[in-house]
């Protein structure tokens, strides 16, 4: 794959948030994609299309996270308000409100049945939280981090953070057992290969880390970019042939997944790139950025 195979063309720009946008989001099947922010606020696109679908106003402080169920029915979000609202997509209308962190909530996932929301939040704990429960307690709580959590993975029977207490921490669920691995600097974001082998995280110095899953190896360094005071998304390409991520420049880079190389890079905003998001199958990726835009590219 060349640099002519990464997508890098402009396809649509997409406007509405006042403010920084904190973060994009491609749904599973990568027709749609959900935007939040500063603002307050959640917006469904077609970022095909270019089009603005619908606004989701509840939240009472930035929305810095959002995730939606695979059959695009329900959605999640988390924030400033220390809380993580449960929605319903179609109508709008906000289903549940989980109470309970004690700061800040930085992200949100579902699970694959989409019947669990699991939180990460800047009280050093992860959260998860059962949807069709009218209960408002978590149904778990883990809270062996030492500093904020970031960003957090799920996988069929794990839970998995990143910290910026330096470490990435595996939680398996069926049989209570932790693993740590220690990357020795603050982790902002943390995101799965598409095989499941490997992790890849955001460090502030500068520097995307690949993790192999299993013995918790260090593979490969990715630099180039700056990371250093904002949390800044990466990913992999659904090929797993990349890795991308923002820079507070305003530019995106891509690297070669194997040597570390970098593909690509150029400027994509005119202010920090927060979020990157790859679709699950095309050539085609939405970044969102502290300039209020989302881009859409395309090759």
């Amino acid at each position: 794959m060349s640099e002519s195979e990464v997508p890098r063309k402009e396809a649509n720009v997409l406007k509405g948030h006042e403010g920084a946008v904190l973060a994009a989001r491609f749904n599973s099947d990568g027709n749609y994609c959900l935007s939040c922010g500063k603002d307050r606020t959640i917006r469904l696109w077609n970022p095909h299309r270019g089009i603005h679908i619908k606004t989701y106003k509840s939240h009472a402080r930035e929305v810095r996270d959002v995730h939606v169920t695979p059959d695009n029915s329900k959605l999640c979000s988390c924030g400033g308000d220390r809380q993580i609202f449960y929605w319903d997509v179609s109508t709008g209308r906000v289903i549940r409100k989980f109470r309970g962190h004690d700061g800040e909530v930085n992200a949100v996932k579902f699970n694959e049945y989409s019947s669990v929301v699991v939180s990460a939040g800047y009280d050093q704990s992860l959260r998860a939280w059962d949807c069709r429960s009218h209960s408002t307690e978590p149904i778990q709580i883990i809270d062996s981090f030492s500093d904020s959590v970031m960003s957090v993975c799920l996988t069929k029977s794990e839970i998995i953070g990143g910290s910026v207490d330096g470490t990435v921490r595996t939680f398996d669920i069926r049989i209570g057992r932790e693993i740590s691995d220690d990357l020795g600097q603050p982790v902002n974001c943390i995101s799965m290969s598409n095989d499941g082998n490997c992790i890849l995280a955001s460090c502030l110095d500068s520097t995307l880390r690949l993790l192999d899953r299993t013995s918790g190896e260090l593979l490969q360094e990715y630099k180039g970019h700056t990371c250093k005071s904002y949390k800044l998304d990466c990913c992999l390409t659904n090929t797993d042939a990349h890795v991308t991520g923002g820079s507070e420049d305003g530019f995106i880079y891509f690297w070669d997944l194997v040597d570390a190389s970098v593909v690509s890079s150029f400027r994509a905003h005119s202010s920090v790139v927060t979020s990157v998001s790859y679709h699950p199958k095309d050539s085609c990726m939405i970044t969102a950025s502290v300039d209020g835009t989302i881009r859409v590219w395309k090759t």
